[in-house]
């Protein structure tokens, strides 16, 4: 049985230590904001990024290329080791695709090493709940056809359940139209947003006012989690922190789940986001 390592791209959101614990090397996506390109993960802090949001500068990311994907994936082929790489969503990105093409070029360079890129049709800590999925079957013994196989049947379980605080920044990104923006945050409307079996962001219905919409997000978690056992719950924060220890709080009570990840949002996601989102991410039956 050949070693392998398991590899993501920076969109995981997942805080480094928590990585570096699981020895777990990442593929970034970058972006760029008052005409300066950063590193996702290695850029601006998140309360040096969300300021600047929040002060109406506009954050553009850009996807990993094939030949960034291969500058990481070269040395661990060469390291002797086969690597199973969980994509961001193609469904968000084109990063999936780019790190696939790379996977095709290394096999000829090193056709007796194994490269898999999985589409994970997850973001954020959707993306580190698949990721600490696999390396708990990794940890197991379990090979990388194994792990592969069992992400490939379980990834539609992850629930991602989202509000976020300001329609302006999905306007943007084109989810709500404009005139939805503008009347949705004057009455405070806040919409409920998921990720798809398609791995794409979808509005599936709105709450008005703050702790309405952190409540549902509860609800919807509990509803998906009926007869599973999750291991851990992860919550992902825009700056934030109050509005996620308030979730965090709710699932320990209403769920009796003590094992909670609670991380800022990365910045490439939290650019279309803005500041403000909350989100759960739990493993469900179905999305």
């Amino acid at each position: 049985m050949n070693d392998y390592v398991i590899t993501c791209n920076s969109t995981v959101d997942a805080p480094k230590e928590w990585l570096e614990e699981r020895n777990i090397t990442v593929v970034p996506l970058h972006y760029t904001i008052d005409g300066k390109t950063y590193e996702d993960m290695a850029g601006l802090s998140p309360k040096e990024f969300f300021a600047k949001l929040r002060e109406g500068h506009m954050a553009e990311t850009s996807q990993v290329n094939p030949e960034e994907a291969k500058e990481i994936f070269r040395p661990l082929l060469e390291a002797g080791k086969d690597v199973l790489h969980i994509a961001f969503s193609s469904g968000l990105s084109g990063t999936c695709n780019s790190c696939r093409m790379a996977a095709e070029e290394l096999s000829e360079e090193f056709p007796e090493r194994k490269i898999v890129v999985i589409d994970s049709l997850c973001a954020c800590l959707g993306e580190a709940l698949l990721l600490y999925y696999a390396v708990k079957q990794k940890n197991a013994g379990k090979t990388l056809e194994q792990v592969e196989d069992w992400v490939e049947e379980n990834k539609l379980r992850i629930c991602h359940n989202v509000t976020v605080d300001d329609l302006g920044h999905l306007h943007r990104g084109g989810r709500v139209s404009k005139a939805s923006a503008i009347i949705g945050s004057a009455i405070q409307i806040k919409p409920m947003i998921h990720v798809d079996n398609e791995g794409k962001l979808a509005v599936i219905g709105k709450k008005r006012g703050r702790k309405q919409s952190l409540q549902r997000i509860v609800e919807m978690t509990k509803e998906q989690s009926k007869g599973i056992s999750n291991d851990i719950i992860m919550i992902t924060h825009g700056d934030c922190l109050d509005d996620a220890n308030y979730v965090a709080d709710l699932i320990r009570t209403e769920m009796g789940i003590e094992n909670i990840l609670i991380n800022n949002i990365g910045t490439v996601i939290g650019g279309h986001t803005g500041p403000g989102v909350v989100a759960t991410f739990n493993l469900g039956e179905f999305r």
